[in-house]
């Protein structure tokens, strides 16, 4: 049996988990209301944010998913976590005042807090702001070689991934941010940044302006390798 025929059965195996989705034999109310803790049951033990398409796999095929998650918020909105739109998804998050009070429970937390170093969030927001963008073209936009080891340590944390080769010559390899970025800082898309204009204006973020300190804290050690080959 080839790989390809048995990915193929694998996948129709999955899709095939039975499931009773529309609930004809409950009452309407009723019905609703399984549909909501089907949908929160699935959010909540799901590592990542969670599709509305994942969502449909456990719901009557005429259900909305958009009233079903206001549904849920409504039914959270005296909880200390709620529903939040990230990455094109839903996820719970702890709501912002009770930051403090799990900072000093000092209990482990299911997906802690990837800590950037000064460099690192300088170059993380270039890309995320100027995707596909080279480390050459950050190197210009920073007047200061970005190394490569600072573009491994985000690839590492998941925040980067690679795009689409420049048309430049040498035809360089760009960087764009992945769904993991828009997890961490809580963004459903791209366009949830804060305003590139106000930066711009503020002489903070330009493709025009190569000149910038934002990388006048970078550590030691943190210097291009020559030799090394880009991921």
């Amino acid at each position: 049996m080839s790989s390809t025929t048995a990915r193929g059965r694998t996948a129709k195996q999955k899709a095939e988990i039975p499931l009773d989705r529309e609930l004809a034999d409950l009452p309407p109310e009723l019905r609703w209301r399984e549909w909501m803790l089907r949908a929160e049951a699935v959010i909540f033990a799901s590592a990542e944010p969670v599709s509305r398409e994942v969502l449909a796999r456990v719901v009557g095929k005429e259900v909305s998913i958009d009233l079903l998650i206001d549904d849920l918020k409504e039914d959270l909105r005296d909880r200390p976590y709620e529903l939040v739109a990230v990455a094109g998804g839903w996820q719970h998050r702890t709501r912002s005042p009770f930051g403090p009070v799990i900072r000093a429970a000092q209990a482990p937390v299911r997906s802690p807090a990837q800590k950037l170093s000064r460099t690192e969030a300088a170059v993380l927001t270039a890309i995320a702001y100027l995707q596909p963008v080279t480390r050459g073209e950050l190197t210009q936009l920073f007047g200061k070689e970005v190394s490569r080891d600072t573009i491994a340590g985000l690839r590492s944390a998941g925040f980067l991934g690679t795009g689409p080769r420049s048309p430049t010559p040498g035809a360089p390899y760009t960087y764009v941010t992945t769904k993991h970025f828009l997890s961490a800082f809580s963004l459903n898309t791209l366009r949830d940044l804060p305003d590139i204009e106000r930066l711009e204006d503020a002489g903070l973020l330009s493709r025009q302006v190569p000149e910038t300190d934002l990388l006048a804290q970078q550590e030691d050690g943190d210097e291009d390798r020559d030799g090394e080959a880009e991921p």
